[in-house]
């Protein structure tokens, strides 16, 4: 009997496997493409992407956009050096504050933790608006033009406290912060050596989404630097497009034509700069999203 069952589960997991593989390899390539299409345009001339768009092997191979982008190479490398020093202050403290905000909001003895939950959760419905934001970091704090403004304000979340609070509450069984507090140890010990090694699955998304805020942001620039020597990435390649597309478009009304400005090929060399490093650091950290490592942590 056990036989027969175990052939009919064989049988419909491998007819399982048969409808499923095929869909997900399907969707793997439509999510695949177009970044193969960003990275043949990228090498591609400009004049061929207007003339006959985007192909997935390059037509007229160049570095043209490329050298366009490096004409400068010390502006995109400080622009680089900005990106990834806001990125690593701003995750690393951002992931040692929720972690507390979230061990703190797990724990059933703290007599306010529904409140202050809500008040948490409130502020992802409404904000304050951008006056009072833009006024307490360059009015009050005194931050404009300073790299601390950069990620300050970043470094915490709602959305990802409440992830972290209930993350810990459904990973962290009770029994072992209570074998933990009857041996003597307080909430620091617990943390530490009881909670945190716990929260590695944890640490690891909230700490990609962190990242990838501070990596892909451009917003924070707009308001707070006061010079290049404050632009992260995404600022720095916006303004490189932004003046490109605007010295084109003043040629084409003066009746000039501008051959070698690869404006085209130029957006998809800069998106491969800006997506470069993340998708190298992505596959390390993807392992760690599903675990299972407190399976079988409390017996009994």
């Amino acid at each position: 009997m056990k036989n027969k069952k175990t052939k009919i589960m064989i049988k419909s997991q491998r007819r399982f496997d048969i409808a499923t593989y095929p869909f997900l390899s399907l969707l793997t390539l439509v999510c695949v493409l177009p970044f193969l299409l960003i990275l043949s345009g990228s090498f591609t001339a400009n004049d061929v992407i207007v003339r006959e768009g985007f192909s997935l092997i390059p037509k007229s191979p160049t570095l043209a956009a490329y050298e366009h982008i490096f004409e400068t190479p010390q502006k995109i490398l400080n622009a680089y050096g900005v990106t990834i020093e806001t990125t690593l202050i701003g995750t690393g403290i951002g992931l040692c504050l929720i972690s507390l905000a979230g061990y703190v909001l797990s724990r059933k003895e703290f007599r306010y933790r529904n409140q202050v939950s809500f008040i948490i959760y409130f502020t992802s419905l409404f904000g304050g608006g951008l006056i009072p934001y833009y006024y307490v970091m360059c009015g009050i704090l005194k931050l404009k033009g300073t790299l601390t403004a950069l990620w300050l304000s970043g470094i915490m979340s709602p959305f990802l406290i409440i992830l972290m609070r209930t993350f810990i509450r459904q990973s962290v069984p009770d029994e072992l912060c209570e074998a933990a507090k009857i041996d003597g140890a307080g909430h620091g010990t617990t943390f530490l050596k009881v909670v945190l090694p716990v929260l590695k699955p944890a640490l690891a998304t909230i700490g990609l989404f962190l990242a990838l805020g501070f990596w892909n942001d451009w917003y924070r620039s707009s308001l707070f630097s006061i010079n290049s020597s404050t632009w992260t990435l995404q600022f720095y390649l916006y303004n490189m497009v932004n003046k490109a597309t605007s010295m084109r478009d003043l040629a084409l009304e003066a009746g000039i034509t501008i051959q070698d400005m690869p404006t085209e090929s130029v957006k998809m060399a800069m998106a491969m700069l800006a997506t470069g490093p993340v998708l190298l650091v992505y596959p390390f950290v993807q392992k760690y999203f599903v675990s299972g490592i407190t399976v079988g942590a409390v017996k009994g």
